[in-house]
């Protein structure tokens, strides 16, 4: 799918809002409820996957497979980490979300 860089850009920048704001809320206790987490982490995979970021859509894939895990706290924050950083790549190819899906590997690891 071909997304005309305007159209990403504006995306890039709503991604990088929600990101910032969702890690912001989660470095305070007691934070966002699991399933509001799960609820903005599935809008942010939307918009991604609509806007064709493709690496946001895969990490945000993860987290919400980390949360149904039962994953909470400090490694939900790193989860997020990645997430942000996903949002800053202006690489949308497979070898990117494969990038970020290892970086997403490795977090599970610990």
């Amino acid at each position: 799918m071909d997304v005309d860089r305007s159209t990403q850009d504006a995306a890039r920048h709503e991604l990088t809002r929600r990101v910032s704001a969702l890690s912001a809320r989660a470095a305070f206790a007691p934070g966002p409820s699991t399933a509001e987490l799960a609820a903005e982490i599935d809008r942010i995979r939307t918009i991604a996957l609509a806007s064709g970021m493709f690496p946001v859509a895969s990490v945000a894939h993860a987290l919400s497979s980390a949360l149904a895990r039962g994953e909470r706290g400090p490694l939900v924050r790193g989860w997020l980490a990645i997430l942000r950083d996903a949002t800053c790549t202006d690489r949308q190819d497979a070898d990117a979300c494969a990038s970020f899906a290892a970086a997403c590997s490795v977090r599970l690891a610990r």
